[in-house]
């Protein structure tokens, strides 16, 4: 008997999409297709949406390259590295965190991945389908998506609350954890993105003492720890987690800066004092030795720049610039009314709210070009556009300001998230008065 022949439109016989694919949504890179395509209709674009401080115009000093050139012309830096990465690397990192850190490790609780994404993507995709991430809301986009595509469902979050400075609410963590026993471990993103917000270390210690009386595990993104400014003070993990199993997530994309290396670790605390942890951890190392190794140049390197003479002046001079440039823009819409904007105190990021009920779906921003205003009415005129894209949607459009909404961070928060990348200081308080006077006109138009 002839086989059939298949209709167009028809699905394979066999499924074969992921049951967590629909939860996989990367707002902060969607907006720039719209960019994009309003660029092709020769709209000037500002990109304030992604968090790449090399995109932005920051340069490289010549004694950095020096380095990563004098470390090209070493053989070594061409070849695998062993599969949790750099020996010598590994154990400068651990002396660097027992200086500091209540948790004492070695160079074998450390692993290399090809940049905090991929650390990411294994520390959801190998956690049982059933034992849930605790993570904030709002949240940075890939953490929620991984650990909703991993569950196949939205997903849990705790609040980071707007009027009390972005800190997370312990009362909500604690209800959370207590009534949903699916729940095995909690995120924390200190310094946090989107909102810029550094935790006290009281904050942090309230929440190791949550995983503790309900034996969860801790996870703590702390690639911005280094970019703190505004006279705040934080902790690192190792420093408040005790006994608790958790680990550290680090990088060199934001503090050196040098994003494009891909090179992003874990540290690894308390593993041995819980089998079960251990053996999740043990299922994250072998799956990085399916791939052999990670980046082997960045690794090499990454000592070398921290510990040069010039480095702690360079970041300094880094976080001097957002430190400053935290304040003009918190000073540009802090009196704007209908919005709620708190100063960014780490990382070099600012999430603004709109407050309850000032946006609906009938506001807009004038738009001169015809084709212009046509793309953008056909993007918000969309059914599930959410208030808050419909305002960054015209907001692009009629100002060429690309920035990120809120509600694309797992939050059902309407506002808007914005970086301090901007190097030149006229340019960076052009972007912002534009942004407050574009927030003025849209919630009375």
């Amino acid at each position: 008997m002839p086989l059939r022949k298949k209709q167009w439109g028809e699905d394979m016989r066999t499924d074969i999409v992921h049951i967590g694919a629909g939860e996989l949504t990367y707002e902060i890179r969607n907006i720039v297709e719209v960019g994009q395509r309003l660029q092709r209709l020769g709209v000037e674009v500002n990109w304030e949406n992604i968090g790449d401080p090399i995109a932005k115009g920051e340069e490289v000093p010549s004694w950095m390259k020096a380095l990563v050139a004098e470390a090209v012309q070493d053989d070594a830096s061409y070849g695998y590295s062993p599969t949790k990465g750099v020996l010598a690397t590994r154990r400068f990192i651990a002396a660097e965190t027992n200086k500091k850190g209540a948790v004492q490790i070695s160079a074998e609780d450390i692993i290399f991945f090809n940049g905090l994404g991929d650390a990411i993507s294994k520390i959801f995709g190998f956690l049982k389908r059933t034992a849930r991430v605790l993570v904030p809301t709002p949240s940075y986009t890939t953490h929620s998506s991984a650990e909703a595509a991993h569950s196949g469902d939205k997903p849990l979050t705790y609040k980071l609350d707007p009027h009390n400075d972005w800190y997370p609410d312990i009362a909500d963590i604690e209800r959370r954890v207590k009534y949903n026993p699916m729940v095995a471990g909690i995120l924390i993103i200190n310094p946090d993105n989107p909102t810029g917000a550094v935790y006290p270390v009281e904050i942090l210690r309230a929440i190791v003492d949550i995983a503790r009386r309900y034996d969860l595990f801790l996870i703590c993104d702390e690639v911005y720890q280094n970019i703190i400014y505004n006279g705040k003070k934080t902790a690192s993990l190792a420093e408040v987690i005790g006994e608790v199993p958790g680990f550290a997530m680090r990088g060199a994309s934001k503090e050196m800066p040098w994003p494009g290396a891909r090179c992003g670790w874990i540290e690894v605390y308390n593993a041995d004092r819980d089998p079960m942890f251990q053996r999740y951890i043990d299922s994250i190392f072998n799956a990085k030795m399916l791939e052999v190794c990670s980046t082997t140049l960045p690794q090499i390197v990454y000592p070398r720049v921290v510990t040069h003479a010039e480095y702690p002046g360079y970041l300094q001079s880094r976080i001097a610039r957002y430190q400053r440039f935290s304040k003009i823009a918190y000073d540009c819409l802090k009196d704007i009314e209908g919005i709620l904007v708190n100063q960014a105190n780490g990382a070099f990021y600012m999430s603004v709210c709109f407050e309850d009920g000032v946006l609906n779906s009938g506001q807009s921003l004038a738009i001169a070009r015809d084709e212009v205003r046509t793309m953008v009415e056909d993007l918000v005129f969309s059914a599930d556009t959410a208030l808050d894209k419909r305002f960054v949607y015209y907001l692009l459009g009629a100002t060429g300001v690309c920035v990120v909404p809120l509600t694309s961070f797992a939050s059902d928060i309407n506002g808007f998230r914005v970086t301090l990348l901007e190097r030149d200081e006229a340019e960076f308080i052009r972007i912002f008065t534009v942004i407050a006077a574009a927030i003025r006109t849209y919630l009375k138009s």
